[in-house]
């Protein structure tokens, strides 16, 4: 049954403890020579209550395990009842995870409703507690991916926005909703995706001119606004060596196509070369969306197959580096990925970095409603899209809500203070956490103090992460920095209630950059984005003895009421009835 449970855990992806020299060396010492002497630890059959406890003490001390399972088996020569009250009474205390299983029906019983009584975890079988350990893992790897810091990559994305909605605003005026491939193509590189470079032909004359330009094979496609599948009515030729191959293979498929789609409208071929890149992956990307979450990504093994293979994971945008590469790991392709045998990796970063600039894609142009590329062919050298599939919103409609409020963009700006100085103000980022920290090293410990009412001298991953990885939606903080430059200057946060009627702000300005009006720039900024949002109260404790934060709220309209006996008071705004003042400090 201890090898059943392994062969389980492998499929909710968890790992057998290797156990240490030591840890072995400590059960020799209170375990029968025939013991397994590895992992699972067989204390065998006739073990005592007190053979369990002294098993069990010793692995929850073991640095390698990270849970213990704990599995009886009802024998003749052993009582189960002394064994489940002596896990328990070594368990209790500990903080280190114990799943139990005590087979069987009528000799089981008394034990499960002692465990029950103690809440330690027990299960009817060895696969139910596995899979409890398998959801115990996914809840912990999902809490260090939400305070994972991703790498900045604004700089390698760089967006054509205008090119983009020129070429919707094109399809929708020709009344069509669905791209050709070589717009869609288009569409793509707008968002710096690589794609094959193409020719659009009239005609299979212009095809064989085109194919004269390229060195090498050449892919003949059609291009037909009514034909979503093209290889699937003949409209697909491979491997075309000559430009007079490539005339005759467009002359063979007009005709395929009038037999097998003789009403689709036939605008021209697209003439582009033969990649092969020995040892790359198909892959799909895409945009869908759904009922209940509105538009998702999604990612898989591609190709011709890929409806029959069905390795595809689908995530919610927006998406940054760490996410993208957790989306390319819940696939079974991803172990394709990393290379095997004489097939060498595929390069995961430009494959992550693809996912970024989709959810890009996805986030600016809401008129876009699916998005097929198949495949992407993926290597060790890069990424690139040989075909793409682009279907976006008719007039009129409208595509349901991210189910996540992607970075708001629109609240950058650059103001300037009544001393003239100008800064840079922006959402924060993820990225910003170590800039974050900065500001706060670079502060004075006396500010420190002001800002989070307790000294703190460190500020670490954790601490950084809470402060740069927030909710849109309900959360907001706003930096700033010198124009041009990675430094925060100050910040200040609002966070909401959750029906958004009211919400708590905070601010802090670097201590050497105080002084020069930042502080009230900030918070008009602050300010004018709660009443966008509708709140109608913002408040927030502040120490008797922070004179400068008291004489701002003051100035700002702030109601200031002390708080009985405390050595702070509240501050509070009625937006609905205040009104913005000059934005300069």
């Amino acid at each position: 049954l201890g090898v059943l449970a392994v062969d389980q855990l492998a499929d909710v992806d968890g790992r057998l403890a290797v156990l240490s020299d030591e840890t072995i060396a400590c059960l020799d010492k209170i375990l029968p020579a025939p013991w397994s002497h590895a992992n699972p630890v067989d204390i065998l059959g006739d073990a005592s209550g007190e053979r369990y406890a002294a098993a069990l003490e010793i692995l929850l001390k073991a640095d390698e395990v990270d849970a213990t399972f704990v599995l009886n088996c009802p024998t003749a020569v052993a009582d189960s009842l002394d064994a489940a009250q002596a896990v328990v009474k070594t368990w209790e205390g500990r903080r280190s995870p114990v799943l139990t299983c005590w087979l069987g029906e009528g000799a089981a019983v008394e034990a499960r409703r002692l465990f029950a009584d103690r809440k330690l975890p027990s299960f009817e079988s060895p696969e139910q507690a596995v899979q409890a350990f398998g959801h115990l893992l996914r809840y912990r790897r999902n809490q260090l991916l939400l305070v994972q810091t991703p790498p900045s990559v604004s700089d390698l994305i760089s967006i054509d926005h205008a090119k983009a909605e020129a070429i919707i605003d094109a399809v929708l005026a020709d009344d069509r909703t669905v791209l050709t491939e070589p717009e869609a193509k288009e569409l793509l590189s707008a968002f710096g995706i690589p794609t094959v470079e193409s020719f659009v032909a009239r005609d299979p004359v212009e095809a064989a001119r085109f194919a004269e330009r390229l060195d090498g094979l050449v892919v003949l496609k059609i291009v037909s606004p009514d034909i979503m599948h093209k290889s699937d009515v003949g409209g697909v030729v491979l491997n075309l060596a000559s430009p007079a191959a490539v005339a005759q293979a467009a002359t063979d498929m007009l005709e395929t196509i009038r037999q097998k789609a003789p009403n689709a409208r036939i605008d021209g071929f697209s003439v582009q070369p033969m990649i092969r890149w020995p040892g790359a992956h198909e892959l799909i990307l895409g945009i869908a969306e759904d009922a209940t979450f509105g538009p998702v990504i999604v990612f898989g093994q591609g190709g011709t197959a890929v409806e029959v293979i069905g390795d595809r994971t689908v995530a919610l945008p927006p998406l940054n580096p760490v996410l993208a590469h957790d989306m390319i790991e819940r696939t079974r392709v991803a172990r394709l990925l990393r290379g095997y045998r004489d097939r060498p990796a595929t390069d995961l970063e430009a494959i992550a970095l693809t996912l970024v600039k989709l959810s890009h894609l996805v986030v600016d142009l809401d008129r876009v409603a699916e998005l097929d590329i198949n495949p992407l062919l993926a290597g060790a050298n890069g990424v690139i899209a040989l075909d793409a599939r682009v279907v976006v919103r008719s007039r009129g409609t409208t595509r349901r809500p991210l189910a996540i409020r992607p970075y708001p963009r629109e609240l950058e700006q650059e103001v300037e203070t009544k001393s003239g100085r100008h800064f840079a103000l922006r959402p924060i980022r993820p990225e910003d956490e170590r800039a974050l920290a900065h500001m706060l090293e670079q502060s004075s410990q006396n500010d420190v103090r002001l800002r989070f009412f307790a000294p703190r001298r460190q500020f670490g991953h954790g601490f950084s992460a809470r402060l740069t990885q927030i909710d849109y939606d309900r959360e907001m903080a706003l930096v700033a920095l010198d124009p041009g430059a990675a430094e925060v200057l100050g910040v200040v946060r609002l966070i909401s209630d959750p029906d958004g009627g009211s919400a708590e702000f905070a601010i802090m300005v670097r201590s050497d950059t105080q002084g020069v009006g930042l502080g009230h720039c900030l918070m008009l900024s602050i300010l004018d984005y709660a009443r966008q949002r509708g709140v109608g109260r913002v408040f927030s404790d502040v120490l008797l003895e922070n004179r400068a934060m008291l004489h701002m709220a003051e100035k700002l309209g702030f109601r200031v009421g002390r708080l009985g006996g405390e050595s702070s008071v509240k501050v509070e705004l009625d937006l609905d009835a205040s009104t913005t003042s000059d934005r300069r400090g």
